[in-house]
């Protein structure tokens, strides 16, 4: 078995670490920062001081290397630099002990090479804006600290063995992967040959593929299926909702040979959703499952790794039962997971925790986003940013008194922004310069002080200086794809820094990955999505026919109904009469989407009066977790009755209801944006970018009918399924509205006695 190679900072990262789980804000130096300040430091040091030595050393079977920061060999002193900003009593003591691992590390391993009785291990702490450094130091004898490197060697050795085993046995495992049925489905194994060339090719494909063909199998099993072939470490499935989540985890459990955990397979949860302890700082001094974090991190992450599906619930139960955090485990465990689940920002934000990974670890990443088309509106989000008067108020009035005075120039701005004409949303072609000036300034100033008070994670202060942070970092790559809005509301001024394309941001990932797979039933037209996401030129296209027939779906579309904004008190008799008399007809589970709660409980009314005893349910804004599940559970296969729900919400897609669990669904809107303001002026940005004729249909065509599509693709799961499907409003007899439906239905136009206007 050949050397396993571990860096320095991996090797003490993994046996040096010990005491408290300590997440109290530090500012940190940038990256950037950090480079100057081990220049200035240099520029210190005497004309033979060596800079960036590299050092290695095999022991039974592990080979460690890495860059030493310096080292004067004259004084025989080794240097371990580290670049801060605040109070350097404020720096975790489990950060320093990480630091002097390393420098004992690299001291033991230059006094091998050098042949060198002894060193001075000195680890440099160098303040970013005092320009002042802080030197703890010790002479050690190359005997302890060869006694020092042969524990950590010894420690990291079996681990390092037993992953080499399991990446032999993962990717023997993944050569061997046959398909788990006994054929594929129609349309699912060319899509599964289309990912699998992606990822062996190291290509972007994107992939339309009709609803209920096992689409996320498809994707999956070729992307383990090449994993050995391309090189792969990482696969990450990445969705947009809990749903797509289960499925990826079902998908990989039923791939996994019987009895055996041939790959190791973490799901990713928010830290909200995973912390048992909300009410505590995560800090030793506050959390039982902070203090001694590290020390009991050990034999947690043994036990994990024994888990060949580590998702929410036995992520909980392991952590549980070691007294560890279960999310700071998780965020440990994605080290050594070979597929990872979670939500698109894991990847896709600003600050995404398994993109940076990829970077730092330099890892071969397989990508594959589920619903694909949710990755626009959702990415737009990542990319955005704001804050209000009434933020800037509330952080003022925490600020101590002499910090006061540094809000009175962003304030006075505010105000100043909002025109004289008045009105409530003015758009501005680009961020005014004094502007981020003040920004930028009132920046600084927080920065400064927080660096030298540490306080909670919820402070007001503290969560206003983020949103400050962040503004001001957008602003900086402020262009042509994004907005600057000034919104005028009871709560003051707002401004927004809007991103609508936000391809320059997302193609940088694409770039760093190994394959992408971007897939869903819904990326027509192909060019809308190309464009938006920015996708590689090179990127290869698939839509995969539908397998169902016409006659499996009735699809009727009312013709002289209006469900316009405008019409929609005179539509109600009509929708209410379409529904009930279509449930009278055929009783069964129906599905009523609207475009909007406010309109949602017009129809439920006027639904109870006229029908009253058909059984309705509707969503509520912000439901939770659990009461989706309610909601869905109304759907028995024996059940009877219409669940309501807002077009484009949690129920108009990634739900699955097969068979007579759904047998129609009616949509009463044509689900096109409103036209307001807002969104006209992300038409201008289209049409700025990508010419005229494509901006009305980029703004509000394309993303309204996209919501039709996937509303619509809940009732026919399979090439067994009988359904209907009502289309209320006129504007679906369009040409325009029918070329973006499936091509494989078909379409019968019926009028109704309730006339818009009537």
């Amino acid at each position: 078995m050949k050397a396993w190679t571990v860096g320095v900072r991996a090797l003490c990262e993994f046996t040096a670490r010990s005491g408290d789980l300590d997440l109290r804000f530090t500012p940190a130096a940038t990256a950037q920062e950090g480079i100057v300040g081990h220049q200035q430091l240099r520029l210190r040091r005497p004309a033979h001081y060596e800079a960036e030595v590299p050092l290695s050393y095999e022991m039974e079977g592990l080979l460690v290397r890495g860059r030493a920061d310096g080292y004067d060999p004259i004084s025989k002193c080794l240097e371990e630099l580290k670049t801060y900003r605040g109070a350097f009593d404020a720096i975790p003591e489990h950060h320093r002990r990480l630091h002097l691992a390393q420098a004992k590390v690299y001291a033991a391993m230059i006094c091998q090479e050098r042949d060198l009785p002894g060193v001075t291990v000195s680890v440099v702490y160098y303040h970013v804006d005092k320009h002042k450094e802080t030197c703890i130091a010790e002479y050690l004898e190359r005997a302890d600290l060869w006694v020092f490197f042969e524990q950590q060697c010894r420690a990291y050795v079996e681990w390092g063995r037993q992953e080499q085993r399991h990446r032999l046995a993962r990717n023997q495992a993944c050569t061997e992967l046959q398909f788990p049925f006994e054929q594929f489905r129609v349309g699912q194994r060319e899509l599964a040959v289309a990912a699998f060339r992606a990822q062996r090719d190291a290509q972007c494909l994107l992939a339309q593929a009709p609803t209920g063909i096992g689409k996320t199998l498809a994707v999956v099993f070729p992307a383990l299926k090449a994993m050995p072939e391309a090189g792969v470490d990482k696969l990450f499935y990445l969705t947009a909702k809990n749903s797509g989540r289960q499925m990826a985890l079902d998908a990989l459990s039923r791939l996994s040979p019987e009895g055996e955990g041939a790959w190791r397979v973490l799901e990713m949860v928010a830290r909200d959703k995973q912390c048992p302890n909300p009410d505590k700082a995560c800090h030793g001094q506050s959390c039982p499952l902070a203090q001694g974090f590290y020390d009991r991190l050990p034999a947690a992450r043994q036990q994990a790794l024994e888990q060949p599906i580590l998702d929410r619930l036995r992520l909980q139960q392991v952590a549980s039962e070691h007294q560890v955090c279960p999310y700071y485990l998780g965020q440990e465990m994605l080290r050594w997971a070979d597929a990872i689940v979670g939500d698109y920002n894991y990847f896709f934000d600003t600050h995404a925790v398994l993109y940076s990974q990829t970077l730092a670890q330099q890892w071969r990443s397989a990508v594959l986003v589920d619903e694909a088309h949710n990755l626009v509106e959702r990415a737009r989000s990542m990319y955005s940013a704001s804050f209000s008067q009434m933020q800037l108020r509330m952080a003022r009035k925490a600020a101590p008194s002499a910090l006061k005075r540094h809000f009175a120039p962003l304030t006075r701005l505010m105000e100043d922004l909002v025109p004289e004409e008045g009105g409530d949303q003015w758009g501005l072609e680009k961020i005014p310069s004094d502007l981020l000036e003040q920004c930028e300034y009132l920046a600084a100033r927080l920065g400064a002080y927080v660096a030298e008070n540490p306080m909670p994670q919820d402070s007001p202060l503290l969560q206003f200086y983020f949103e400050l942070l962040y503004f001001v970092d957008l602003a900086g790559q402020f262009g042509s794809h994004s907005l600057f809005d000034i919104l005028a509301h009871r709560d003051g001024v707002l401004l927004n820094l809007r991103n609508i394309v936000p391809a320059p941001f997302l193609a940088e990932r694409y770039g760093d990955a190994h394959g992408v797979v971007l897939f869903s039933g819904t990326l027509n037209p192909s060019q809308f999505y190309r464009d938006v996401l920015g996708l590689p030129s090179s990127t290869a296209e698939l839509n995969v026919a539908s397998p169902y027939r016409a006659e499996q779906l009735r699809v009727r579309q009312y013709a002289d109904l209006s469900t316009r904004y405008a019409d929609r008190a005179h539509s109600l008799n009509g929708v209410c009469d379409i529904v009930g008399q279509a449930y009278r007809e055929q009783p069964g589970n129906y599905l009523l989407f609207l475009s909007s709660f406010n309109y949602l409980e017009q129809v439920s009314l006027a639904l109870q009066e006229r029908w009253p005893d058909m059984p309705l349910w509707h969503q509520q804004a912000g439901m939770s977790d659990q009461q989706r599940t309610q909601f869905l559970d109304r759907f028995t296969l024996d059940g009877q009755g219409v669940g309501l729900a807002v077009l484009g919400g949690a129920f108009s897609e990634g739900v699955d209801l097969p068979g007579k669990r759904l047998i129609g669904a009616f949509i009463a809107t044509l689900g096109l944006p409103q036209f307001n303001p807002a969104n006209e002026s992300v038409r201008q940005v289209m049409a700025r970018l990508f010419g005229e004729r494509r901006a009305y249909d980029y703004t509000y065509l394309y993303p309204g009918l996209r919501k039709i599509t996937q509303a619509a693709g809940r009732v026919i799961r399979d090439e067994q399924d009988q359904g209907s499907v009502y289309l209320l409003d006129e504007r679906y007899g369009q040409r325009r509205v029918q070329q973006l439906l499936p091509d494989w239905w078909q379409i019968e136009q019926v009028r109704t006695d309730a006339r818009s206007g009537q």
